[in-house]
């Protein structure tokens, strides 16, 4: 069955005349949803704790900043854009005792409505646009006068329109000029959290780790093992983006296309792990150990990151890096995304 995919044309940014809109959080994408938002000429508000490292930033924008509460008692649609883990106890404390009556609650992904660690009232329209790309990103392309694609759900529709405002709000942060496609809050949520488990960030990332390691146990140069087996990466990865797999494999030597063919170290037991994660994630036992453990103060995922956060290909990556000439120049993304993480970190509400 094709996918439905919605575009500018297929939306109505006059569903948000006469009503305002409640960005909660302003990290990442809340910046970024805000701005646009405000810029596609929505009337938006920003909810943050008045001690937020984040409000003077907000108000820097041009924004208008109010405490969570305030800012959801006066909106039509509340968009929740914290971390999964804060999500539920700031709904609980600050913004299901404040939510208008038949007020939208919208998110840009289905973790705590999928789980039940959320549960609106059924009055309540709930939906969801995720962009599929960093909210520094969403910014500039916006900015650009281009938009960066997001998938949408609707999870309840008391009154029939929700699919109505749902679109409206992905035109209004410019998604719809590059498309929005149809999805529910489950299976984005168990896609996601699949995807960044066993492909984009449990994949690739301990995929290079090994293969450096692999290369420099036997002998080889740090330096040269870092280009082959994690600088090269991003080459093949912008040929994929650009043309699917097979562009990313027609554009190597045949050299290299025969090794990809004939030397697979990824295999069926990979798969087979793999499916057990998915099992972890469509069972909710993945979900309950990370929400177990960030509420207990995060001991188990600080000692994690503690671990992982020194990957042995970095004993050479900065030094090589810093002799690439186009990485001394200015990168206004790299800027933006360092500047959110300075400025605000996680602490988007606090």
């Amino acid at each position: 069955m094709a996918a439905t995919i919605w575009y500018e044309k297929d939306a109505d940014l006059s569903v948000f005349d006469g009503k305002k809109v409640a960005i909660i959080g302003y990290g990442s994408q809340g910046h970024a949803h805000a701005l646009n938002l405000r810029d596609s000429g929505v009337e938006v508000v920003v909810g943050l704790r008045p001690t937020s490292k984040s409000v003077e930033f907000a108000k820097e924008q041009g924004l208008e900043v109010k405490s969570v509460g305030e800012a959801t008692a006066e909106a039509d649609v509340v968009m929740i854009l914290l971390p999964d883990q804060y999500q539920a106890k700031v709904y609980k404390e600050e913004i299901e005792p404040n939510l208008k009556e038949g007020a939208a609650l919208a998110f840009a992904h289905g973790f705590n409505i999928h789980y039940g660690y959320i549960k609106p009232t059924e009055d309540h329209p709930v939906f969801m646009v995720a962009p599929k790309g960093p909210g520094h990103i969403v910014r500039r392309e916006y900015a650009a006068g281009r938009g960066v694609p997001v998938v949408v759900a609707v999870e309840q529709d008391p009154r029939g329109d929700a699919w109505d405002i749902t679109l409206a709000y992905a035109k209004g942060i410019g998604a719809l000029r590059a498309g929005g496609i149809k999805t529910t809050f489950t299976e984005e949520t168990e896609t996601d959290l699949f995807g960044e488990q066993t492909v984009l960030m449990g994949g690739i990332n301990h995929l290079c780790d090994l293969g450096f390691d692999v290369l420099t146990e036997a002998g080889y140069q740090p330096e040269i093992a870092y280009f082959e087996v994690f600088h090269e990466l991003k080459m093949l990865i912008d040929l994929a983006n650009e043309g699917g797999l097979n562009k990313a494999r027609w554009s190597c030597s045949d050299t290299a296309q025969y090794g990809d063919y004939t030397c697979i170290v990824i295999n069926e037991d990979t798969k087979k792990r793999m499916q057990y994660q998915l099992e972890r994630i469509q069972n909710g036992e993945f979900a309950k150990e990370f929400m177990e453990d960030q509420a207990n103060g995060a001991p188990k995922f600080k000692a994690l990151q503690e671990e992982y956060s020194h990957p042995h290909l970095e004993t050479v990556g900065p030094k090589l890096r810093a002799m690439f000439s186009w990485n001394n120049q200015v990168d206004a993304d790299a800027d933006m995304a360092q500047s959110f993480n300075g400025k605000i970190a996680r602490t988007q509400v606090q």
